[in-house]
């Protein structure tokens, strides 16, 4: 029988957050592959685990992503394993991954801390609904693209910075219309260190300016705020693309698209009733 690739979450800073079911499931396998074995050594001591650990990261995942398959239908159990946190989540793992699922081998995830989560539920913002960008393009005119896409979405968002880079994110952030922005920089999480800085994204973005921040930062900002839809320009400009004979389902679209009605809405201005 085939193994079983388990991806195993591992602390974001306290040990501590390392859970039984993620040591005991390490202490069992036939191999660990982690992004850098060096980092991982002083856990994976700490945790009491012996097991044989190989390296597996950006720079050779696609030479490495066959054989550990090949040893996985052998009949060997893997789990994989990232600096921190849990693995394909801005790190290496998505080519093993699917090429397991591809050969028909079980893929377990063995959760643990999240920084993600973590920043979310300490940063005071909307949690109901969220979405995750991870890092922001480096390049100046795709970094405004995705950042202008960022501050247009109704929930809030949560990136990724290196911390010499945060100030940049923050100024482009500010500079593409969103300076006050309800923003949280959450730093250093479950660290002896851990900060949450909260203010406006122009707020922010001057002191990080000034003040370089140390550790991992998780950045959060605010959704965009929800406009109510002008019913009296909606109704009048329903009025004039009816007399100018547009039809029915155009001039839904329009309203949908200028005013944010509600389709029902726009098809009853559409029709004049």
């Amino acid at each position: 029988m085939a193994g079983t690739l388990y991806i195993v979450t591992t602390p974001i800073g306290n040990r501590g957050d390392l859970t039984p079911r993620a040591i005991e499931t390490l202490r069992a396998v036939s191999l660990i592959v982690a992004e850098d074995t060096r980092h991982s050594a002083p856990l994976l001591v700490w945790a009491g685990v012996s097991t044989p650990v190989r390296s597996y990261h950006a720079h050779n995942e696609a030479e490495q992503a066959p054989r550990l398959v090949e040893r996985l239908l052998e009949g060997h159990d893997i789990a994989l394993i990232s600096d921190a946190g849990t693995p394909l989540i801005s790190d290496p793992g998505s080519r093993l991954v699917d090429a397991a699922i591809f050969a028909g081998i079980t893929v377990v995830p063995i959760p643990g801390a999240s920084a993600i989560l973590a920043a979310l539920v300490g940063s005071g913002l909307d949690a109901t609904a969220f979405s995750f960008l991870g890092f922001l393009p480096r390049a100046v005119a795709e970094r405004a693209a995705a950042a202008t896409a960022a501050l247009a979405l109704p929930h809030t968002v949560i990136l990724y910075e290196a911390p010499p880079r945060v100030a940049e994110l923050l100024a482009t952030l500010a500079a593409v219309g969103g300076p006050g922005r309800r923003c949280v920089v959450a730093r250093e999480l479950t660290k002896l260190h851990e900060e949450f800085r909260r203010g406006t994204v122009a707020e922010l973005a001057a002191y990080y300016e000034a003040t370089a921040p140390r550790g991992e930062v998780v950045v959060l900002i605010a959704g965009a705020p929800v406009v109510a839809p002008d019913h009296e320009a909606a109704t009048k400009r329903a009025a004039t693309l009816r007399a100018e004979g547009t039809s029915v389902r155009d001039t839904v679209r329009h309203l949908q698209e200028e005013f944010g009605v509600a389709r029902n809405e726009a098809y009853r201005l559409a029709q004049g009733s």
